[in-house]
């Protein structure tokens, strides 16, 4: 069901892009401890990873396959177990595949969903919902998450995008998502939420180091992190949803 390429509940991709991208990448893991610097293509002198990415495709389809495959379990248990009902339409941000936005819509004939990411990524998004046969339900925006304004939704999702950036980044993100939601709406965020004490989440530590190895400067969180930055921008209602495995949706309220 899960290792099998052509299932359509594959997470293989993860390790398809740790035996060829991130496996040599952790043996540089001291240097990167010593440094605070990131040891993937950056170090080489080649592009960062995203510039990398976005600049060839198969890479990029290969990187898109290992966020499903980290992703899928944590996305159905959401679209499962998470109140929709207050809700009418959902932009994922940085939806890659669309996957968030095809499963949640699977599953809530209620809503619309828009999932929004660059550009170069829409045509793969486009691809999955069309397989999916979710064409009038599942839309696709392109954009720039930094540059452009976040299409406005009821609820705003983010799957394993914050933890890609530095602190001033987060918070750019967060605050984004609040100028685009209306009073009542939320914004999700889905990651291997490290716990407020630090000592328990092993797998939420671990993916820490893999963002210092990819930039340095990105980090994971705890739901106390999520909830002060949140407070912050104007959120008020904060709740803490374990989804499977070591992830956690951290939900902000408006």
């Amino acid at each position: 069901m899960f290792l099998d390429a052509a299932s359509p509940r594959y997470i293989g991709g993860i390790l398809v892009m740790l035996s060829a991208r991130l496996f040599k990448f952790w043996n540089d893991l001291p240097e990167a401890l010593r440094t605070g610097r990131p040891q993937n293509e950056i170090k080489h002198g080649r592009k960062g990873m995203f510039e990398e990415l976005y600049s060839d495709l198969p890479g990029l389809e290969q990187f898109m396959g290992a966020m499903t495959g980290l992703s899928r379990i944590n996305f159905e248990t959401f679209a499962e177990k998470f109140d929709f009902s207050n809700f009418r339409t959902l932009c994922d941000v940085g939806g890659a595949t669309g996957l968030l936005s095809i499963e949640v819509a699977k599953r809530h004939p209620h809503l619309t969903c828009t999932t929004f990411d660059l550009p170069v990524v829409e045509p793969i998004a486009k691809k999955h919902i069309a397989a999916a046969g979710l064409e009038n339900r599942v839309h696709t925006v392109a954009g720039d998450f930094f540059k452009d304004r976040l299409p406005k939704a009821d609820l705003i999702t983010m799957g394993m995008i914050l933890h890609d950036w530095n602190l001033e980044k987060k918070i750019h993100l967060i605050r984004s998502a609040y100028d685009a939601l209306p009073a009542g709406g939320a914004l999700v965020a889905i990651e291997a939420l490290i716990d407020d004490a630090r000592r328990e989440n092993v797998q939420g530590l671990l993916m820490s180091l893999n963002m210092l190895i990819e930039f340095g400067d990105a980090f994971d969180y705890s739901g106390a992190d999520f909830r002060q930055w949140c407070g912050e921008a104007g959120f008020t209602r904060f709740d803490i949803i374990h989804l499977a495995g070591p992830s956690s949706a951290a939900v902000a309220y408006k």
